[in-house]
Order: C-alpha cells, then sequence, then structure tokens
C-alpha cells in the first residue's frame, strides 16, 4: 500500500491537492485538499449590491461572466427586476462564448496532454499524419508539407533540451496509446486552438467592454444598441459577432468533436474508470423566455439521484433545506458549531486552519484537510458540470441534448453508461459545446430580428435607486459555470450587502468529506482508477483533470500564524 501525493495538480485554475492510497495497482481512497483560501464573501459585506458584481467576477481569470451573471442575477432577484429581452440575449451570448472557449481550451491545453505523448509525435509520419486528419474532418491545414513542418519545429524543440509548456509531463508512459501520427495531429489542433482561442471571447469585449473580466448591470446590459452610432451595438459590431460565431462553428466542428472522438477511440477503457458519485446536479440556463420561466432554458434545472434517468428532482436555490454547506473537515468554524450545515444565505466565512505546518508529508484526514466548503443537495453529495448538464437535460425530454448523445455513443459504440465514466465526463464537454456553439447563432438571430424589429432596449430602471428598495430583502442569482452549478446568494438591509455567499462548481466537485464520511465528486471518481506507475501517477490527472478543476476563490495567501506570504501589485 503507498499513498501518492500530487500538490499541486497542474493545468488547473488555482491550487489543488490530491492524495491517493493505492494497493495492488488501484486507487482504494482518495483525498481533496484546496490550497487556497477562499474568502471574497467577506470583502462585499457593507457594499452596495449593485457593485458585487465586479467583485465576484475577479473572484477568478477564467469564470469571469458566469460570476458576474451569477451575481447581479441574485440582486435582480432580491429586488424584484427583470431585464429586456435583448438583455438576456445578450447575457446569453457572453455565457456561449466563454463556454465555448473554455471548453475547447480544456480540451487541448488543459486535459488532452494526459491522453497524447508530446514526445512520441517525433516519430510520426507525416503523410501519414495528413491522411489521417483527411478522414475525419473537412478542416483545411491538412497537407503533408504542414505536419512535416511542425514536426520539424517539435524536433528542434525537445533537442534544445527546454521543453517550455510540455515540460515536466509523463512522456514515453505505457498508458499512452495513440499512434505517432495522432499525437502529432493533436499537437498541430493544440497550437491552432490556442491561437483561435483569443478571438471568441472578443465577443465579451464587444458587448462587455473588455475580457477576462466583462462589465455587467443590474437591470440589464451595459451597451446601448444603435446601428448607425459608432460607441454602440452598431452594424458593424454586429457583423464582427456573426464572423467570431462561424469561426467558434468551424472549430467545435473540424477540430474539437473530430478530435475527441479520435482520441477516445483509443482509450476505450476509460469509459469504465472514474464514475464517481450516482448523483448529478444542474441550475440550467440559457433562458428563451426570461430567466423567471426556468421551464423555458435551453439548459433545464434539476437534481438526477442514483442514476435514475426516468426522474428529475425540482431544485430551488431559495429553500433554504435544500442547499446547505458543511466544515466538518474545513478549515472554517461556524458560530453555532461545526457540526450543522447552513444554508449560503446564513453562511459564515470564518477562517480557522488547524492542519500542519507547511510544507507536510499527508494531510490529518481524520481532522480538516481543506479550505473549500462541503455543500450538499437535500444531504446528498452530488456531481456538477457538463455531464451532470448534458444527462438532466436528456433525462428531462430536451430533444436536441438527446440526438447529440446517442449519435455520439453510436459512433463510440458505447451504451448511455458509458457517460458514467472519466472518458464520458470528457466527452460530454465536447458534446455540450457542440449544442451552445449552434445554441450560440439562434440568440444571435434572435437578437438581430428584434433589432429589425425596432425592439433595442438594453436595460431597466425600474427599482435601481436604493430608494425604491424594501428595507430588507434577500436573492439568490442562479447559473451554470463551464465547470458546473453555480450561484450567488445576497442579504440587503438598508442598501448594502449584509451577507453574500458564493458556492462554485468546484466547491461541489472538490470538497473534502461530510461530517457522515460521504465523499465528494473528485474523490469518489478517483476510486477504483488503476494506476501503473506509482511515480508518475498519469492516471490520477486523467481523472481529476476531467472535472476541470478550477480553485482559484481566494484574495490573499496567509501562512497557519496570518502572515502574509506574498502580495501581486500591479503598477
Amino acid at each position: 500500500m503507498a499513498r501518492i501525493v500530487v500538490d499541486p495538480i497542474t493545468r488547473i485554475e488555482g491550487h489543488l491537492r490530491v492524495e491517493a492510497t493505492v494497493e495492488n495497482g488501484v486507487v482504494t481512497d482518495a483525498y481533496s485538499s484546496g490550497t487556497m483560501v477562499r474568502g471574497i464573501e467577506k470583502i462585499l459585506k457593507g457594499r452596495d449590491p449593485r457593485d458585487a458584481w465586479a467583485f465576484t467576477e475577479r473572484v477568478c481569470g477564467v469564470c469571469t461572466t458566469v460570476h458576474a451573471l451569477a451575481s447581479v442575477r441574485s440582486v435582480e432577484d432580491a429586488l424584484d427586476i427583470t431585464v429586456p429581452p435583448n438583455a438576456e440575449l445578450i447575457r446569453n451570448l457572453m455565457f456561449c462564448s466563454q463556454f465555448v472557449q473554455d471548453h475547447v481550451v480544456h480540451f487541448y491545453h488543459l486535459h488532452a496532454l494526459d491522453w497524447v505523448d508530446v514526445v512520441s509525435a517525433l516519430s510520426a509520419d507525416p503523410a501519414e499524419t495528413s491522411k489521417l486528419a483527411r478522414s475525419i474532418s473537412n478542416w483545411p491545414k491538412t497537407s503533408p508539407g504542414y505536419f512535416a513542418d511542425l514536426a520539424q519545429r517539435l524536433t528542434t524543440f525537445v533537442e534544445s533540451g527546454q521543453l517550455g509548456i510540455f515540460a515536466n509531463g509523463y512522456w514515453g508512459h505505457a498508458e499512452y496509446k495513440l499512434p505517432p501520427e495522432v499525437n502529432l495531429m493533436a499537437v498541430a489542433h493544440y497550437l491552432e486552438a490556442l491561437e483561435w482561442q483569443k478571438e471568441i471571447v472578443k465577443i465579451h469585449a464587444i458587448f462587455g467592454g473588455k475580457n477576462p473580466h466583462p462589465n455587467y448591470l443590474v437591470g440589464g446590459v451595459p451597451c446601448s444598441i444603435n446601428l448607425d452610432a459608432v460607441n454602440a451595438i452598431n452594424n458593424e459590431r454586429l457583423n464582427h459577432v456573426a464572423s467570431l460565431i462561424k469561426q467558434a462553428i468551424d472549430i467545435v466542428e473540424q477540430l474539437y468533436i473530430p478530435d475527441l472522438m479520435a482520441i477516445a477511440s483509443f482509450y476505450p477503457d476509460w469509459f469504465a474508470h472514474g464514475g464517481g458519485l450516482t448523483n448529478y446536479l444542474s441550475y440550467g440556463d440559457l433562458p428563451t423566455q426570461g430567466y423567471g420561466y426556468p421551464d423555458s432554458f435551453k439548459f433545464p434545472r434539476g437534481a438526477i439521484l442514483d442514476r435514475d434517468l426516468s426522474e428529475v428532482h425540482e431544485v430551488n436555490g431559495a429553500d433554504t433545506e435544500e442547499i446547505k454547506e458543511y466544515i466538518a473537515h474545513s478549515w472554517y468554524e461556524y458560530g453555532a458549531g461545526d457540526e450543522q450545515g447552513l444554508h449560503p444565505w446564513d453562511g459564515e466565512t470564518e477562517l480557522n486552519y488547524t492542519g500542519p505546518e507547511p510544507p507536510y508529508d499527508q494531510l490529518d484526514v481524520d481532522s480538516k484537510y481543506s479550505w473549500i466548503k462541503t455543500p450538499r443537495w437535500r444531504g446528498h453529495a452530488m456531481e456538477v458540470g457538463p455531464l451532470s448538464r448534458l444527462l438532466v437535460a436528456h433525462a428531462s425530454g430536451v430533444t436536441d441534448v438527446s440526438e447529440v448523445i446517442t449519435e455520439a455513443l453510436e459512433r463510440l459504440g458505447a451504451p448511455i453508461g458509458a457517460l458514467f465514466s472519466t472518458l464520458g465526463r470528457t466527452a460530454a464537454r465536447g458534446l455540450e459545446t457542440r449544442l451552445v456553439v449552434h445554441w450560440m447563432q439562434g440568440f444571435y438571430d434572435d437578437l438581430v430580428a428584434n433589432i429589425k424589429s425596432g425592439t433595442t432596449s438594453t436595460f431597466t430602471q425600474e427599482r435601481w435607486e436604493p430608494a425604491t428598495w424594501p428595507q430588507t430583502c434577500q436573492g439568490v442569482g442562479l447559473t451554470e459555470a463551464p465547470r458546473g452549478a453555480l450561484a450567488h446568494w445576497i442579504k440587503i438591509r438598508d442598501g448594502a450587502i449584509e451577507n453574500y455567499q458564493l458556492v462554485v462548481p468546484s466547491t461541489w466537485n472538490a470538497s473534502p468529506r461530510d461530517a457522515q464520511g460521504q465523499r465528494s465528486a473528485y474523490e469518489a471518481s478517483l476510486i477504483g482508477t488503476p494506476v501503473a506507475d506509482e511515480d508518475s501517477p498519469v492516471e490520477i490527472l486523467r481523472t481529476v483533470h476531467s472535472f476541470d478543476p478550477c480553485i482559484a476563490c481566494a484574495v490573499h495567501l496567509y501562512d497557519p500564524h496570518g502572515k502574509r506570504i506574498s502580495q501581486v501589485q500591479v503598477q
């Protein structure tokens, strides 16, 4: 028996430590520890609720726009504000833009190297690589010369001894199964996707003024529509958005999906590993009739228990008995005791580090061992993310979701149960991207149709002034980040924030055990994972990366004695 420690888990946002007990080449237990302090909620107390989005959006450099969206929705819910249809469409376009960019980046730049051996690509035959690429898509960059040039550049890069972004990989590991030609094609598309990903987020700059932290606005969106004005959403900017959507569709249909299917075909055994939890949660999003009508969402809201796809349970973020956060194994303390769970409206963020002095060999897993709290839905540990969204949508009878799932499983020759796995989770993210990129085209067409009909409003001043607010109120903003269910809860008193709590996707997935010993998604998914080489646990990375971890929910990092370790200041 051995305890494998992977710290930090790389190719993620934030700081994550995973410890796994391995017996006879299989993981028998696992522990997930967020090693980054999360405390942005404390900054928000006493501030103007209309400004909260600008702070919460900076909880992360990746999931920016969705935090802003959850924030403005929480305030709008508290104040009973309904935004105009154009504002919903623009928010949907910004939502979709992030999803498409984030999922493509995850596949190629954060997860693909768990399956692709970069060094193996050096021995590829460029002519055979060209033949392979042409057989799976109509992407234009497929000539033998193109791949030969890339192979030469890669060879020069490797021979220099400075692998840069490809350093510290488990290259040559026996668990890499792809032929050299597939590896060379994947490396080529890695570089092409890296170049493209900066384009799609220009949609954020067009509608929100900038990226990665676009502007938002309680009551609508911070852009006006005037086809003849220079400083508004005009014909030129709308045409630019149209071209960016078309480009994104090409990337998804001709690069991402073909590569995903090609790589998955070499790893059929990974449809049997990493299933983990059997419960799935989705808050849903992409309203087609307004945020107040969840039944109109492209991604429906609901929960699935025990993988029973015949029943979708209703989810209500305002029900104080549904969602609670626990801290039995988290470095926090609750005023009334650490054994109870608190609904986020009554949530507390009081730090209480009781762990060993870093650096340490192992976590004290019998006590507190993570900076991440442990949320539960009606007492159940839930997985969130693309797989949960697709399962809830499929079980809810959303036709286009079911069609995409069925087509993909038929191509892979796999049953729907194959989705409950590491590779199933990875495949779900790709299938979701295919859906979202086409839905984005539909939202754009609806926006243009509204403008042509003379509907140009993007903001309502309804209840904008604090003088119109009740003395006390509370609200919740639900959305779906690329990594899963995201919600912000706010309490307002006398025009200022009294309490504010975020429960982010990786809080659900990466959290430690609860007081009953229930594992959360990361820990549960690692049980049964094979590990061929304890010194090079690429299999652990495959499963953890399939969730696309994002742990960056902190403001500063302190040692156990409260001393600031570092601070970065931009002049």
